[in-house]
């Protein structure tokens, strides 16, 4: 880093020049205007979004598969894995394995059981490029799976689940060590505790990942949750789908359409929930300064050599920026 502190710098509103390492995001869906949950898409579509992320500071990320038939997924996968970029650090499947009562926007039809044979044909259509799980803890099968993971080096979240608190330390000691998108892919009423919110919350074995758009969690709860976690044990993520990097209207995720309104939200025509998110990494940054009042010092790791380090890689590449309170602009984007 370099420049004024950020503490100075909000007192002068004068604008920073900052550098710093290239954004490792581990769940994107999609990007301007590419789905890559649509076994049609191609792998030089895939490469033109690539370089959209590149472009919003990301040189490193996990392409995420959601819930879908087997032959979709494989179809998927397949094209993933056949991209020739060095952006992609591997593949993140975000269920079958989930609760059917904490879905989201993963189709409930499709939701199944784990097993480790289910899970050695899908990464054999990845050829072998899975490097995260989410999957939920109460599920039939997960523990086995989960222990089968870990021994494998293939990192395990936990998301999308409904667990008892005592189903989460059943799974850290199966060797999870991820929540994924934290607060979000549950149900929206809890008891106030214990719920597996608290439960993920006070279990340092865990990580957090955070979807800072301001829609997904108000800011007061980002807040709190990183003073929980810890920034050092925190991960901003975007869970982008096709929409994000682009103007408002109508994409797909899934095989399902989506509208992007002006207010950002990704929803499903005349549902309440959102279908992932419209968010860009460097916005993430951003609101995450604001939200949790720490400094963009303390902010920027959770976005690139955190979320790297987790999935025993290095970041790529060199991020230049002009950073103030209120905006946070990319100027240039680096390998080295």
């Amino acid at each position: 880093m370099r420049g004024r502190s950020p503490a100075r710098q909000k007192r002068n509103a004068v604008v920073m020049q900052i550098e710093f390492p290239g954004f490792c995001d581990l769940q994107v869906n999609g990007f301007a205007g590419v789905d890559y949950n649509n076994p049609q898409t191609t792998a030089g579509e895939i490469l033109r979004s690539i370089e959209a992320l590149r472009a919003t500071g990301v040189t490193r990320f996990l392409p995420t598969l959601i819930t879908s038939p087997f032959e979709r997924f494989a179809g998927c996968a397949r094209t993933l894995a056949s991209v020739n970029s060095p952006a992609i650090a591997g593949i993140h499947i975000e269920g079958p394995y989930i609760s059917p009562d904490a879905r989201g926007a993963h189709p409930r039809e499709h939701v199944a059981p784990a097993s480790i044979e289910d899970f050695k044909r899908r990464q054999e259509a990845a050829q072998g490029r899975i490097r995260l799980v989410t999957l939920a803890p109460e599920m039939p099968g997960t523990l086995q799976l989960t222990e089968f993971l870990a021994a494998a080096g293939v990192r395990v979240a936990i998301g999308h689940t409904t667990a008892a608190p005592e189903q989460i330390r059943d799974a850290i000691k199966a060797g999870a060590t991820l929540s994924t998108h934290l607060g979000n892919g549950c149900q929206p009423v809890l008891p106030r505790h214990p719920n597996f919110i608290w439960e993920q919350l006070a279990s340092d074995e865990l990580y957090a990942s955070l979807i800072t758009d301001g829609l997904h969690l108000p800011p007061a709860t980002v807040k709190v949750m990183i003073r929980a976690k810890t920034a050092a044990r925190t991960f901003l993520v975007t869970d982008a789908i096709a929409s994000a990097g682009c103007p408002p209207g109508e994409y797909e995720f899934n095989g399902m359409k989506v509208i992007l309104g002006a207010d950002g939200r990704a929803c499903p025509p005349g549902k309440p929930w959102m279908a992932g998110s419209s968010l860009t990494l460097d916005r993430a940054v951003a609101n995450a300064v604001r939200f949790s009042g720490l400094s963009i010092d303390e902010i920027l790791p959770m976005a690139s050599v955190q979320p790297a380090k987790y999935l025993g890689i290095e970041t790529a590449g060199r991020v230049t920026a002009n950073w103030d309170p209120v905006e946070f602009r990319l100027t240039e984007v680096k390998e080295r």
